[in-house]
């Protein structure tokens, strides 16, 4: 069933995220959860199977720059055992109507080089990689 993310979804999120490599404190999680469920420019959307469990979940935020704005991904996790079955594409026409209801013109996501069955997915849904680039970062203290 798909439905938009509740609270208590967040150890069920961190356990998922956990699966592509992405541990995060369980408090971090659950206050991201908290906000981003605030957040009328952002949504998750998980996919549940019975007794409360979690087979995916998609994040989706507007982003605003001076030089364009549009809807953005921040992350697709689908359960090992339930992949290609389907979740992931409905998680994604989820995010799709999400953003035209919200106005936004064009959705785009960013996919690690290491990911190669991600991308086939993406292109396959209809997504084009229209730029290869370099992610750089500060840590601030």
């Amino acid at each position: 069933m798909m439905r938009t993310a509740k609270k208590t979804d967040a150890e069920e999120i961190a356990r998922l995220s956990a699966q592509l490599g992405y541990s995060t404190a369980m408090e971090q999680i659950k206050s991201r959860v908290d906000r981003f469920i605030c957040d009328k420019n952002a949504a998750i959307f998980v996919y549940e199977i019975p007794e409360n469990h979690l087979a995916g979940w998609v994040h989706i935020f507007g982003k605003h720059l001076l030089y364009a704005e549009y809807a953005e991904i921040g992350g697709l996790v689908v359960d090992k055992t339930f992949r290609r079955q389907g979740i992931g594409l409905q998680l994604m026409k989820k995010s799709e109507e999400w953003a035209r209801e919200n106005d936004y013109h064009e959705i785009r996501l960013r996919s690690g080089d290491e990911r190669k069955e991600a991308h086939k997915f993406y292109k396959h849904i209809g997504y084009t990689n229209i730029k290869a680039q370099q992610l750089f970062t500060l840590k601030l203290a």
